[in-house]
């Protein structure tokens, strides 16, 4: 095994684990709020929460494929003309400074952090740290990681996963803005007019 078929499955399971479940299991604890709100309805926002299970499944098939069953994956067909070494480490690269900006913009979200819209609750306005620059750094650190794993390996499954982990997250991204303009007000409309979506 190479350098990046150790990497890969190791950080991806430790962004996974570290950002996103031990997170959640710590806002539950401290609030009693389970911040996972993704329900099994047919509405838009339940639907694009089934889609980001899948694409993390697919992600994990096409990095277990690479690390662990070399030989199978040139079924995933790779693109051979981004294959350079310099690109690698650039992935590498953005997959740390996904995993430090997206736990950053966790921990100033604080107790307003959610996976998904919380009809039920309003939340408190963030608008202070990373998201003085970024309307969405978490969404915004989530699309660099799957970048930087496109990078370590291109292929077309990877391809696939990143554009329709993109498309999604756009429409998240809106989703919670419709949401946060009717919770939040004028407070809200201030903010979005001052800080970009992504940056």
């Amino acid at each position: 095994m190479n350098f990046y078929q150790i990497f890969l499955p190791i950080a991806t399971f430790l962004y996974l684990l570290l950002v996103f479940v031990l997170r959640s299991v710590i806002l539950w604890k401290q609030t009693g709020v389970n911040p996972f709100v993704f329900g099994n309805t047919e509405k838009a926002h339940d639907y694009i929460g089934r889609v980001y299970k899948v694409m993390v499944l697919l992600t994990w098939v096409s990095i277990g494929i690479y690390s662990f069953y070399p030989n199978w994956y040139q079924y995933l067909m790779p693109v051979d003309y981004l294959d350079f070494e310099w690109l690698r480490i650039s992935g590498l690269i953005l997959l740390i400074i996904s995993f430090l900006w997206t736990s950053l913009a966790q921990l100033q979200m604080s107790s307003s952090w959610r996976i998904g819209i919380d009809y039920e609750e309003k939340t408190k306005l963030i608008s202070h740290g990373l998201f003085k620059y970024s309307r969405n750094p978490v969404f915004l650190g989530i699309l660099i990681s799957y970048l930087g794993t496109f990078l370590i390996i291109p292929n077309i499954l990877s391809f696939s996963i990143q554009l329709v982990t993109f498309v999604t997250i756009q429409t998240q991204v809106r989703l919670e803005e419709e949401y946060l303009e009717s919770v939040q007000g004028q407070d809200y409309l201030t903010y979005k007019s001052k800080v970009r979506r992504w940056l």
